[in-house]
């Protein structure tokens, strides 16, 4: 049985902008939805398998325990604050990437910060040459897991067609939250190694996997809510988006099948996740399809959308500052917490009011 979350207040002008006036309450239940890209967690075992030399107490990064533990407490510390300023809650849903293994996940949700939200994994190991994967987790006691699948990225190299590129799989969990029915897709689109024009070809490819798996989503289900999170890499003005997935920047009129990039209004107010050269990026966004950006809320429907900044996640000083602070840098480890900043969404839904209205 579904736990009854947390209801907030709120009068439906605020929601709709249809009410003349603020005489009629109503009754909403409201959830986050997170995407973290938490910077190389890796553990301080060497995997013959990869490359992640680096990130071994032998390698050049120095990678300890103590190191590892930290980077654990760090973003056990982040990942309940995001979107918690309306909720009061953790997020019910967190895609990650830049994971390792399925044992860093383990030890993530096991800090004592985050084991009272007794979060579920589910993870499949990638092909990816550094031996990073995707992830999701999930409240056990809110998302009601149903299936999961990994669906495999195959690129080849433009100059040498024979050579693969190996990169993560896209992650695909189905569940329901209070008996709806949602899917999420987690990403991590090819890095822009090499420059941006000559490497996006691979994040094309991405975005070709990403609408093929939507559209058999829709198959299925015609009016199914998929959210479609992760670092993709890419802007929301990029061709990856607006060509291929033909992503929209406003929910006015969209079509059940069309998907809303809310991050596009951000990335034009100059806003971001990353930084580099000092300018801005907002590689990290999550992408709703048209059933979840409706007005009727007796279902889950979508709010707004958020990227988690707070000052403790911004660099205070020197060359970097006011970018993420990261736990590593050129001069080596930082001590902070990602080179990302986590983003969010708020899904909302009526509940019949346990009380009489007031005059």
């Amino acid at each position: 049985m579904t736990r009854i979350f947390p209801l907030f207040v709120f009068y439906l002008l605020f929601f709709l902008g249809t009410e003349s006036s603020f005489s009629q309450q109503k009754e909403y239940k409201i959830i986050s939805i997170a995407f973290y890209n938490v910077e190389n967690l890796f553990d301080t075992e060497n995997n013959p398998f990869t490359f992640d030399d680096d990130r071994t107490p032998e390698g050049d990064d120095v990678w300890t325990q103590e190191k590892y533990m930290d980077k654990l407490q760090n973003l056990a510390r982040v990942i309940p604050e995001i979107g918690s300023e309306i909720t009061q809650q953790a997020p019910v849903i967190i895609g990650i990437c830049e994971v390792e293994n399925r044992q860093v996940l383990e030890d993530l949700i096991n800090e004592p910060q985050l084991k009272t939200y007794n979060y579920g994994i589910v993870h499949y190991e990638s092909p990816d040459r550094r031996g990073i994967d995707v992830a999701l987790l999930y409240r056990k006691d809110i998302f009601r897991l149903e299936n999961s699948v990994s669906h495999e990225l195959l690129i080849y190299n433009s100059k040498e067609p024979d050579k693969r590129v190996y990169t993560r799989d896209q992650l695909v969990v189905s569940g329901e939250i209070d008996n709806e029915k949602l899917h999420f897709i987690v990403n991590h689109w090819p890095s822009r190694s090499g420059g941006e024009t000559a490497s996006s070809y691979k994040r094309e490819k991405a975005a070709a996997l990403n609408k093929i798996i939507i559209d058999s989503i829709f198959k299925k289900e015609p009016l199914a809510r998929v959210i479609s999170m992760g670092d993709f890499n890419d802007d929301p003005t990029n061709k990856s988006f607006k060509e291929i997935l033909k992503t929209k920047g406003g929910p006015k009129g969209i079509s059940p099948h069309q998907l809303y990039n809310p991050m596009e209004r951000m990335l034009k107010k100059g806003m971001g996740t990353l930084a580099y050269r000092d300018g801005w990026n907002l590689f990290d966004q999550i992408l709703i399809s048209g059933a979840l950006t409706g007005k009727d809320y007796s279902g889950f429907q979508f709010y707004k959308a958020g990227i988690f900044n707070k000052k403790y996640l911004i660099t205070e000083n020197g060359q970097y500052k006011g970018y993420p602070f990261r736990s590593y840098g050129y001069s080596g480890y930082q001590g902070g917490y990602s080179d990302h900043f986590p983003v969010y969404i708020y899904l909302v839904k009526q509940v019949t009011s346990t009380s009489s209205n007031k005059n």
